[in-house]
């Protein structure tokens, strides 16, 4: 029987083993991973040179805004970006749209406003703020993949959550089989010494870090660790950036708390002088951290105790941005980062530090795919699952320019880096969308993502 594609000649690349050899597809899915060059019979055979193919990337943080603020980025455009990022599959947060979806009549009415314009596969997060218990049953039903929770205060329409409902609502999603997203930081100091600052005249670039230190983000981590411990919940804890995070969320554990973590690339890849130098379109909560937090971040990351590698995909309007010029408070806060996530982390990664790209595999698609409920429709080079493909050619160097970027609003702290490692070719479900800086699928051909399991925490019990 003829097969519909078949990919060659390339390194392809797994969670688990790095080889020579090729990708068949039919229809939409994967029906073969093969090694070496085999003879085989299909419709359309692609020699792809020894370049290498790794299954397309899940990125399970991204903020796409729509409906309500789709001038700040939309499903279309953000979805553009996650292509030609090599990104086939999103996963997207809850908050920065209008109304925020914390209720399942909000999740139908934003996958009723965004059905026809993404062109990679997405999935929704639901909200848990401070009065939508009751909400959450019907939210799971609805299939999102996660809920997403503040500890501090958000800056937008989503109220934080204290944590007699943070407790609550893990004992609810525990029992659902899903799993909530904390940003952790302690809103009772970041609020303090935000106040502290500006009482005294401080607006410069230096000041938004200071007022956000180490200690509030780890003892919320250690705090929401001891609360998903108590209430027996499934918690994952979103861009960690500091070392002492990661190994408090490894410790936990290691006594059976179901817990896992996320960092982000760009905690990866600048520091807080970088934010000093860049401003505020490197602007992010929690902050940018010094460079030795940083070198100890990617120590953690090498060893395997991190979970996840997500973007945080965090756009906004530049006027948004440029209010904080002089002004570091009036600064919207976040990173656009979707279509720089693999090129980041092959060049920061495998290029500068070793990471193997099994590593690369196994934090940004396979994991995010099984804590998330999607494994393995997605997040796998297995007969069955979808056909979504990366193409890059590892030793492509090149300069980021804002008119490379598919963003609605083409600004990123990463404009003007050098890079190594290029995405050349996306494949969903079997169909080339992204070819060499060029968009191919139409609007629509996205389709919407269900929660297909409830073994939610399964990476989260170290042995």
């Amino acid at each position: 029987m003829s097969a519909d594609l078949y990919l060659k000649n390339a390194q392809v690349v797994t969670e688990e083993a790095a080889f020579h050899g090729g990708v068949v597809i039919e229809g939409e899915k994967i029906s073969q991973v093969v090694g070496g060059l085999p003879e085989v019979t299909a419709k359309k055979i692609i020699d792809l040179g020894g370049k290498t193919l790794l299954p397309g990337m899940v990125d399970d943080h991204v903020h796409f805004n729509e409906p309500g603020r789709e001038h700040w980025e939309g499903y279309r455009t953000g979805s553009m970006a996650a292509a030609a990022g090599g990104v086939t599959t999103i996963m997207e947060m809850p908050l920065n749209a209008t109304p925020p979806t914390i209720t399942r009549q909000l999740l139908d009415k934003k996958r009723q406003a965004v059905r026809d314009q993404a062109i990679v596969d997405y999935a929704n997060w639901g909200g848990m703020v401070n009065n939508n218990l009751e909400e959450l049953p019907g939210l799971h039903e609805g299939g999102v993949v996660g809920f997403k929770a503040f500890m501090s205060n958000s800056g937008v329409d989503f109220e934080r959550v204290d944590d007699d409902v943070l407790y609550e609502g893990l004992k609810i999603i525990g029992e659902l089989g899903n799993v909530i997203g904390v940003h952790a930081e302690n809103e009772y100091v970041t609020r303090f010494m935000g106040q502290k600052m500006r009482s005294v005249g401080r607006t410069d670039r230096a000041a938004w870090h200071e007022s956000r230190p180490p200690a509030a983000e780890l003892e919320a981590i250690q705090r929401a660790i001891y609360w998903a411990g108590e209430a027996d919940g499934n918690l994952h804890v979103v861009h960690v950036t500091i070392p002492e995070g990661i190994l408090a969320i490894d410790d936990a554990k290691r006594q059976g708390v179901k817990v896992t973590s996320e960092t982000c690339p760009h905690y990866l890849f600048f520091d807080e002088e970088d934010f000093v130098r860049i401003g505020p379109a490197a602007k992010c909560a929690p902050p940018l951290r010094s460079r030795a937090f940083v070198e100890e971040m990617w120590e953690l990351v090498l060893a395997g105790v991190v979970d996840t590698i997500a973007s945080d995909h965090s756009p906004s309007t530049w006027e948004d941005k440029a209010k904080g010029m002089d002004d570091v408070w009036k600064a919207w806060g976040g990173i656009s980062g979707v279509q720089t996530l693999l090129p980041a982390m092959i060049s920061e990664g495998y290029h500068k530090r070793g990471m193997p790209l099994t590593g690369i595999v196994r934090l940004m698609v396979a994991n995010p795919a099984r804590i998330f409920g999607l494994y393995p429709q997605k997040g796998a080079l297995l007969p069955g699952s979808d056909a979504d493909v990366t193409v890059v050619d590892l030793d492509a160097e090149w300069t980021l320019a804002a008119d490379d970027l598919f963003y609605k609003n083409k600004h990123s702290a990463y404009i003007g880096y050098d890079f190594r490692g290029k995405v050349m070719q996306t494949y969903l479900r079997g169909k080339l969308i992204y070819d060499q800086g060029t968009i191919l699928a139409e609007p629509g051909y996205g389709k919407a993502l269900y929660r297909q399991n409830g073994r939610a925490g399964q990476l989260g019990v170290r042995n």
